[in-house]
C-alpha cells in the first residue's frame, strides 16, 4: 500500500484531516451487513410479531440515527451535513440471515463512507436488541463498504468475492 495515512501527523500523533482545501462534490457511499438468526427468530422479524414492536422499523431509524451521529461515535469523522440517508433489509430465508444497506448521501469536501458502515453496524444491533430476547445466538457480520462516490479518489465498488 503506497497510500499515506491522513489521521496521522508526521509525528505520527492523531489529527483529524483538514478539509478546507477540497471542493465539494456529490458524495454517495454505500455499507451493508448481515445479521443471522434462528429460523423462528426471522419468522417473528417477517411476520412482524415481535415483542418490541416492529423490528425492521425500529432498525431503519436507529441506521438513520446513528448516520447523522457519527462523528459522536468516530473521534476523527468530520460533522457532515448530510442530505439523504436510505436503509433496506433484504432477508434471506435459505440463511435465516437480514442482509442491511445503507446508502448515505451529501455535497461536502469529505466522504460519508463511515456514515454508511455507522449506519449498517447501528442498524444490524437495533435488530439483535428488538428479539434477543428469543434468541440470543444471533451473529453480526460481514459489515462492508459496498461502494462510494465522489471527491478527488472517484469511484469504489468492491469486488464480488
Amino acid at each position: 500500500m503506497t497510500e499515506k495515512l491522513t489521521h496521522f501527523d508526521e509525528r505520527g500523533a492523531a489529527r483529524m484531516v483538514d478539509v478546507a482545501g477540497k471542493s465539494e462534490t456529490h458524495r454517495v457511499a454505500v455499507a451493508a451487513g448481515r445479521i443471522r438468526m434462528l429460523p423462528a427468530t426471522l419468522a417473528i422479524v417477517l411476520a412482524g410479531t415481535a415483542k418490541k414492536g416492529d423490528v425492521l422499523g425500529v432498525a431503519r431509524i436507529a441506521a438513520i440515527q446513528a448516520a447523522k451521529r457519527t462523528p459522536e461515535l468516530i473521534p476523527l469523522a468530520h460533522p457532515i451535513a448530510i442530505s439523504r440517508v436510505s436503509v433496506d433489509f433484504h432477508p434471506e430465508k435459505e440463511t435465516f440471515s437480514i442482509e442491511i444497506r445503507a446508502t448515505v448521501e451529501c455535497r461536502g469536501q469529505t466522504g460519508v463512507e463511515m456514515e454508511a458502515l455507522t449506519a449498517a453496524a447501528v442498524g444490524l444491533l437495533a435488530i439483535y436488541d428488538m428479539v434477543k430476547a428469543v434468541d440470543r445466538g444471533m451473529t453480526l457480520g460481514q459489515l462492508r463498504l459496498e461502494e462510494k462516490r465522489g471527491g478527488k479518489s472517484g469511484v469504489y465498488r468492491r469486488a464480488a468475492r
